[in-house]
């Protein structure tokens, strides 16, 4: 790219690298400046979460497709076209200017006049750009709020075109962030302090204790407060489950699937410390982010544990907690990557796989011992159809109600599980389950 890194050039490089591999590694913009770090993150995510329609835009002003155009030139105006339609703050001219001296450096000069005439064009017309007109609905509605088309068919089927609407446009928001005191470093009292002091705005969560509503992470990024294991960043929904396993001091706890291992932290705060959680996942690189957050966290009561979480060697525990891989499509707007990588393949395969790790983890919990289920799925067959194929084959096993641990206000009709949903709860869309080991 450019010789000298800026946020702009990084975000372009990330987003040809997960067009071509799929992955979305941050680690590239380490090297910059805390604010353009926080920048490329805003850059990337958000043109993911918009990129059918970004790519329908450019196609309407261009004489090359983007399906015909060099990867990197096509995530040039994708940027570009980002800033000048839904970008404050920044003047047109510098978004253009910034958008060709990166094509004209990268790929020569032929390239930068055309991303030049493209994005001027479009800039003259900005009051007025086309919209979407497919005779194909299934096609409108996916470049219009660019989901993929198979998720959109689902949603449509499952909850009707304007909730369906709802739910995307909902993902295609910035995202409200939460963070959780650790009572392990500190107390709420005076982490309310120093985020008065430090002139961080929020609003404490009704929901669970200790929860914060905050617009955005970085202060609490630049001052160390998570570095130095004062606080964490957990979307409330994700705060559900540790709850409803309900870790006392003195418990032993298993964390299946537990890396990154936030789970496991707040599940240590809640226990005071006593007792052992021990952290399963059969990631090595997540784990020893696992390790060093426990660390930092003063979780001294996690142990950790590389393992297949299908294959445990494990005694009985007084709780099991099993977080399960999912399809992720309660968390696509802090994650907008993942509606891109996702197919009905990959829910087809978590299906299979959560059965095996539910299989597994009902082995290591002792009689009157309960079990928690969750992902951060929206879709039926990850959750209540999971939890239904598994009570078939258990008898030893039954739902208790949440009414005690959760607002009403999350809950399925009958209480017997939490299930958000990002269009009407307002943050990310988790499910979970409390079952009972009865004999």
């Amino acid at each position: 790219m450019e010789t000298e890194a800026t946020a702009r050039s990084v975000s372009i490089d990330l987003l040809l690298i997960f067009d071509k591999e799929g992955i979305l590694d941050y680690s590239e913009a380490n090297d910059l400046e805390p604010r353009e770090r926080a920048q490329v993150r805003e850059y990337v995510q958000n043109i993911l979460r918009r990129r059918s329609y970004l790519d329908f835009i450019i196609n309407e002003f261009s004489s090359i497709t983007v399906e015909e155009m060099k990867p990197l030139l096509k995530n040039i105006l994708r940027l570009g076209l980002y800033e000048l339609v839904f970008m404050g703050g920044t003047p047109d001219y510098a978004s253009i200017n910034e958008a060709v001296n990166i094509a004209k450096y990268n790929l020569g000069s032929k390239s930068g006049d055309l991303v030049n005439a493209i994005l001027r064009n479009i800039q003259r017309d900005i009051d007025k750009l086309p919209k979407p007109a497919f005779e194909d609905r299934t096609k409108l509605v996916a470049t219009t709020f660019s989901h993929p088309e198979w998720m959109v068919k689902r949603w449509v089927k499952r909850f009707g075109e304007r909730e369906a609407f709802q739910l995307m446009q909902a993902n295609n928001q910035r995202p409200h962030y939460y963070v959780r005191v650790n009572n392990l470093r500190t107390k709420t009292k005076n982490f309310k302090l120093r985020m008065d002091k430090l002139d961080i705005q929020y609003k404490e969560s009704d929901w669970l204790p200790g929860y914060f509503k905050v617009d955005s992470v970085a202060p609490f990024i630049s001052k160390d407060l998570i570095k130095k294991g004062i606080c964490l960043v957990q979307d409330i929904a994700a705060g559900f489950a540790p709850t409803i396993v309900e870790p006392m001091p003195g418990e032993t706890i298993f964390d299946i699937c537990a890396a990154p291992g936030t789970k496991s932290i707040v599940m240590a705060d809640m226990m005071e410390g006593e007792g052992s959680i021990t952290a399963v996942d059969i990631n090595s690189d997540r784990l020893e982010l696992l390790a060093r957050s426990a660390m930092d966290y003063h979780a001294e009561n996690i142990k950790i544990r590389r393992a297949d979480a299908r294959e445990l060697d494990l005694r009985l525990a007084d709780g099991v907690l099993l977080d399960a891989p999912c399809t992720g499509t309660g968390v696509l707007s802090k994650r907008a990557d993942l509606r891109w990588k996702r197919t009905q393949q990959d829910l087809e395969d978590c299906i299979k796989l959560q059965e095996e790790l539910l299989d597994e983890a009902a082995n290591h919990v002792k009689r009157g011992g309960r079990l928690i289920y969750s992902t951060c799925s929206i879709e039926p067959e990850e959750n209540w159809e999971q939890i239904q194929k598994f009570l078939d084959k258990y008898d030893n096993f039954e739902l208790e109600p949440l009414e005690d641990f959760l607002p009403e206000s999350v809950l399925t009709e009958d209480g017997l599980a939490y299930q958000t949903l990002p269009h009407i709860h307002d943050c990310d869309g988790h499910f979970g389950v409390r079952l009972v080991r009865v004999k």
